[in-house]
């Protein structure tokens, strides 16, 4: 009797072992943390939920900074749980300005025998000073359809900032000590009295912003001009674009083709362009007025408002925003300044295009390219040969479309062709800064 006691005590031991070595593999609560970002001041809201729902699980929440863990928060729930990191709540906490994590511990009971944990974390990063920004550049003045730049400060050193025109933002970039610098533009179909601020913000709610003086040059109202078209030109150009393109695929008749490529197929272009901004450098890569294509004849200016005709029939409209210049069939065509080539193919109504980065958000593109000379990546000099003038694309005869842009919106070539312009709108506010 006594062996068979025994027995079941060792069976029952081994069972009761078992269970509780089976209930350390059931799975532990699933944590999730909502709480990220960039938080100003020394209060923290963070938010988690341990799934599950609806079963109740024990729960530590840590605050790590700068090798000091503090437990801010324990207790059960069954749902979301909120709470706030701050010393009011945990006396003795001290929050510093930089990264921090905040770890969350949750666990439930298995079988009221042991409890199965799990952790998890989230890290974000401590402002405690709220973001600045102020001009230090004076006399903006700023043509319809044309561009500026500011030189500013702002803090703390990584918030992030720039010039708001309406709104479309244009990112401005650090250069020495609190200074930045931004190019920003008032596009061709803009008011002239579109608001114009500086902005500094983080990546919590606040924002700081700052008037600057400027003056709106409202230039003389743009061309408008009539395009005629011909079966001979569309039967050249369509299904050249369609075979290069898988952006639009439109059907119907010719004429009922060219007008997709020429509304559709223009604004995914545009958006490939404008794409083309946030792989800008950071610093100027140029110090000259840009190569103004003095040899070439202006077929074409910028923002000319262009009606389409077919058959007698008005079909389309849209605005031209750049400049045609021709002097001879696959004349050299090169680079306006110093700067690296982002891309070198087809792109729809362009055709051949080449971009050219020269820093801060300012590019240069050339379209309708018979071949290329350079590839994306490459480092070019102000003047180096980047292609051969062509008619590929939207284009009625052999030319260089050119354009510039600013964080991806088109503007008027001809300042930037200007040395003045450049000495009075550039040079002088970087050697005030």
């Amino acid at each position: 009797m006594r062996k068979f006691v025994l027995l079941l005590l060792v069976v029952a031991a081994l069972g009761l072992g078992g269970v509780y070595i089976a209930a350390g593999f059931q799975a532990a609560p699933v944590i999730v943390v909502t709480t990220r970002g960039v938080f100003v001041g020394a209060s923290i809201p963070f938010e988690f939920v341990a799934k599950p729902l609806g079963r109740p699980v024990t729960y530590t929440v840590t605050f790590e900074q700068n090798g000091a863990r503090t437990q801010v928060m324990s207790g059960e729930a069954r749902a979301t749980v909120r709470g706030r990191i701050s010393a009011a709540n945990n006396p003795g906490l001290k929050v510093q300005t930089g990264p921090a994590r905040i770890v969350v511990t949750a666990g439930r009971r298995v079988w009221r025998m042991r409890t199965v944990e799990s952790t998890t974390f989230a890290d974000v990063t401590v402002r405690l000073e709220k973001p600045r920004v102020s001009p230090v550049s004076t006399k903006h003045y700023i043509n319809l359809g044309g561009a500026e730049m500011i030189v500013y400060r702002a803090t703390p050193a990584d918030v992030e900032s720039g010039v708001k025109v309406g709104d479309l933002e244009y990112p401005g970039y650090p250069t020495t000590g609190d200074l930045h610098v931004a190019f920003f533009a008032l596009r061709y179909d803009q008011d002239i009295k579109a608001p114009m601020t500086l902005y500094a913000r983080d990546g919590s709610s606040d924002m700081a912003t700052s008037e600057f003086d400027r003056m709106t040059l409202a230039k003389k109202a743009f061309k408008k001009s009539t395009i005629p078209l011909d079966n001979k030109f569309l039967d050249r150009v369509v299904p050249a674009i369609l075979a290069g393109t898988t952006e639009v695929a439109p059907t119907g008749s010719t004429i009922e083709k060219f007008v997709v490529i020429n509304s559709e197929l223009r604004k995914k272009n545009a958006e490939t362009i404008r794409s083309m901004a946030a792989k800008t450098a950071p610093t100027m890569l140029w110090t000259e007025a840009f190569y103004p294509f003095t040899n070439t004849k202006a077929e074409a200016s910028f923002a000319d408002y262009r009606t389409y005709v077919y058959q007698g029939k008005e079909v389309d409209k849209q605005v031209h925003l750049g400049f045609d210049l021709a002097s001879f069939a696959n004349a050299s065509v090169v680079a306006a300044n110093t700067g690296k080539v982002l891309f070198a193919q087809e792109l729809g109504i362009y055709g051949n295009c080449v971009i050219i980065d020269h820093g801060m958000g300012v590019q240069s593109l050339y379209g309708h390219l018979s071949s290329f000379a350079v590839k994306a990546g490459d480092t070019v000099k102000k003047g180096q040969e980047i292609g051969k003038s062509g008619i590929t694309g939207l284009a009625g005869g052999d030319h260089l479309h050119f354009t510039m842009l600013v964080n991806g919106q088109m503007v008027n070539p001809i300042e930037w062709w200007d040395p003045h312009w450049i000495a009075d709108r550039i040079t002088r506010k970087l050697k005030e800064g």
